[in-house]
């Protein structure tokens, strides 16, 4: 049972930020300083709402949340309205997966991340080394 009511469990909803967190502008920023000025936030033309994009290697990159992506080690499904929620998380993997695969269709190499990554140092720079060299890997080739 919620304790709280529909109108107050909305506003703590929306209240949840899923553009700019604090995690995404650090990792970004060490993206940008370490490779090139031309990363793109949130771009609303391409399918999907990546992160950023670097449009001249063709590389989205998506930071997805333990908790709103179903991270299999991380997610926590409120007992509250379970049911809900176990649907809502099953359909925004499903949505995932095909926004993955339209964007490969379209030519585009997809990274996701999984957010929990960026938290711990060695992982996150390993996200940040498999980045930059994927973006240095195909502008050095044209």
């Amino acid at each position: 049972m919620d304790d709280r009511t529909p109108e107050q469990r909305s506003r703590t909803m929306a209240a949840v930020k899923s553009e700019n967190t604090k995690l995404e502008k650090e990792f970004l920023r060490e993206i940008v300083d370490d490779v090139l000025r031309e990363i793109e936030l949130y771009p609303v033309d391409l399918f999907g709402k990546p992160d950023f994009v670097h449009r001249a290697s063709r590389t989205a990159v998506f930071i997805d949340s333990c908790f709103w992506h179903g991270c299999p080690q991380h997610v926590r499904i409120p007992t509250a309205n379970k049911q809900y929620w176990v649907a809502k998380i099953s359909r925004n993997r499903k949505r995932d997966l095909r926004v993955t695969r339209e964007l490969h269709a379209a030519g585009w190499s997809v990274i996701r991340v999984w957010e929990h990554s960026l938290r711990q140092p060695r992982s996150r720079k390993w996200w940040h080394t498999r980045i930059v060299n994927r973006i240095r890997s195909v502008i050095t080739l044209r």
